[in-house]
């Protein structure tokens, strides 16, 4: 059996520090945690944890830099919680370099389930890249990289160049939130206009094209004025 995951909570307030203390032990990870972000910045670097929980409103420092200050020299995943609800502020988490962010309150199941999936990308990065992974499944949608095919229930199914990209790029991040304006650099170059009216029209053809119901998608989900995220990738 492999070790358990060993994942670093830094968060100043006692009482939500126990709590999710409480969640994932029972969930068998092993826990450290720091009630500041100069604490936790050193367990960072001397523990090597598998997943840092990270608060924005720390005492000493701002959560933003501390995502900074850890991608300067780790690419571990990171899971912002906060009860910050601005969409802005989400934004530039993620654009900083968190891969995922849970507002609070927020359910115990849905917690466990975001940081399992942030753990499988993790180990299915360092066994291979991205972009040297051949497929990616979910459910009855096959994207097959090396052939350039997309098929839905077995019958292949034609999207434009642009489409392609987008997918291929929201699949190769499955199971992160991708913002709008990082989805718009890849795909038009990295000065494209940030307006996302384009994206939004792309994305719609993708969706009419992808979903039984486009209403209610199973493949490509809105985090609302934030960006996109793909279901993960059963491939892994």
């Amino acid at each position: 059996m492999n070790p358990k995951n060993q994942l670093l909570l830094i968060e100043d307030e006692r009482n939500i520090c126990n709590f999710i203390m409480t969640i994932l032990k029972s969930n068998d990870y092993k826990m450290t945690y720091a009630l500041n972000a100069e604490t936790g910045l050193s367990l960072a670097a001397s523990q090597c944890p598998d997943l840092i929980l990270l608060d924005l409103g720390l005492p000493d420092l701002d959560g933003i830099e501390v995502i900074r200050k850890i991608r300067s020299w780790s690419n571990v995943p990171i899971i912002v919680i906060s009860a910050r609800t601005q969409e802005k502020e989400k934004v530039e988490a993620l654009d900083a370099g968190a891969d995922d962010y849970i507002t609070k309150p927020f359910g115990s199941s849905e917690f466990v389930a975001r940081i399992r999936s942030a753990l499988r990308r993790a180990a299915s990065g360092s066994n291979s890249s991205s972009r040297t992974q051949q497929k990616y499944i979910a459910g009855d949608l096959v994207i097959d990289y090396e052939k350039h095919i997309i098929t839905i229930h077995h019958e292949i199914v034609h999207f434009t160049q642009i489409e392609y990209k987008i997918l291929t790029y929201l699949s190769q991040n499955a199971g992160r939130v991708i913002t709008y304006d990082s989805l718009i650099s890849h795909v038009w170059g990295p000065f494209a206009d940030s307006n996302n009216r384009i994206l939004r029209v792309n994305m719609a053809n993708i969706r009419r094209k992808l979903e039984n119901n486009p209403a209610d998608p199973q493949y490509i989900f809105t985090e609302i004025g934030i960006g996109y995220r793909m279901v993960d990738n059963e491939n892994t």
